[in-house]
């Protein structure tokens, strides 16, 4: 069991649920945070250690209400070892052409603008905290390595995620601060729900693609927030096995 102290974006659903109930479950105190106050009440309330979870609701793209997020959780656990930038969007699978500036906007918004965000906020707790330091985990994607049809702005902004991750790590190492990206295939969550009924491949064919259970994705979570910070995992690929991702295209 541990004492550490994680801050979970996207917390009130998918992989940000999952990851927060297994990091409770291990003596982690958690902030939660998200838009939805009511799904990020109901991730505490199903977790092992509920009066371990702080409800923070943010929009993680408003610099205000992540500085009041990440000042909530200070004041209630006095430090902050692991954020896991979590949160994120996509934007209807439409012709890059057709997209619309809006529906761009709101992909980099939350995609990178609001890792950005958190990632400040975490730098400057971490920094100043006693002991000194901590990590920082990415929500990134393979999609950073192999696009699919019609997904412009989440391929943009998880490509601009891994470079962030990369000037994090090296922005981090003088206030002993790490950072970590993990890349997920088909986590079983809501989000992947269609892959079951079949999605669009590089060539225009649609087929269904395998997922896998998110408890999975979850305990890799735990493992990166928990290695000692003299060692890191600096990027990881957790996936289905069978998923067209390795050869795609």
């Amino acid at each position: 069991m541990t004492s550490k102290v994680a801050m979970i974006t996207g917390a009130g659903s998918g992989i940000g649920r999952a990851a927060a109930h297994k990091l409770l479950e291990s003596g982690y105190r958690v902030a939660l945070l998200g838009r939805r106050k009511e799904a990020l009440e109901q991730t505490a309330a199903t977790s092992a250690q509920p009066d371990n979870a702080l409800v923070t609701p943010a929009s993680v793209s408003d610099p205000a209400q992540v500085d009041a997020a990440f000042r909530q959780a200070k004041e209630r656990f006095g430090r902050l070892d692991v954020l896991f930038n979590n949160a994120g969007t996509g934007a209807p699978a439409v012709p890059l052409e057709d997209l619309t500036f809006e529906q761009w906007k709101t992909v980099v918004d939350a995609n990178l603008t609001g890792v950005f965000l958190c990632t400040q906020a975490a730098f400057r707790i971490m920094k100043a905290q006693e002991p000194r330091g901590g990590r920082i985990i990415n929500n990134g994607s393979i999609s950073a390595y192999a696009p699919r049809p019609n997904s412009g702005p989440y391929t943009a902004t998880k490509h601009a995620v891994s470079g962030l991750t990369k000037s994090t790590s090296l922005d981090g190492r003088k206030y002993d601060i790490a950072c970590s990206q993990i890349d997920i295939g088909n986590a079983a969550t809501d989000m992947t729900a269609r892959m079951a009924q079949g999605i669009i491949q590089a060539n225009g064919q649609m087929a269904v693609e395998p997922r896998l259970d998110v408890d999975h994705v979850a305990r890799a979570v735990l493992f990166m927030a928990d290695l000692p910070l003299d060692a890191n995992v600096q990027f990881m690929t957790i996936m289905a096995t069978k998923m067209p991702f390795v050869g795609r295209g």
